[in-house]
């Protein structure tokens, strides 16, 4: 008799751990370079992480794709991340929301002091 056991991994593709580099750099607000951030819906990306005015409060998301690492973009419209290589998407929490990606995106500190942000993690 032959038996065989057949591990199944977990198909939540939000469960696994956040992909993305460890960073901790500023951004001044007051920059011409960083203008886009003093709007809502605004967004630009840095030091391999996006970040996003979301009208409250910042958010900043890993660029790079947990599928085959293309570089996200921030789709106001769509108020999410989207992969232009093969249309994976992403909520501003970094989870897979559509498409092929088998991992969210890591997600990071945002502190502001004045017109300066720190983007840590």
């Amino acid at each position: 008799m032959v038996s065989a056991v057949v591990l199944l991994e977990s198909c939540d593709k939000n469960s696994r751990t956040p992909e993305g580099p460890t960073v901790n750099f500023t951004l001044d607000l007051s920059s011409s370079a960083n203008a886009a951030l003093n709007s809502a819906g605004g967004s630009l990306a840095s030091n391999g992480v996006v970040i996003v005015n979301t009208g409250s409060d910042f958010a900043a998301i890993a660029q790079r794709c947990t599928h085959e690492g293309c570089s996200v973009a921030y789709s106001a419209s769509g108020n999410e991340l989207r992969c232009p290589c093969h249309s994976g998407k992403f909520d501003l929490n970094g989870n897979v929301t559509a498409g092929p990606p088998p991992a969210p995106l890591k997600t990071y500190t945002v502190t502001q002091n004045g017109t300066v942000l720190t983007i840590e993690g």
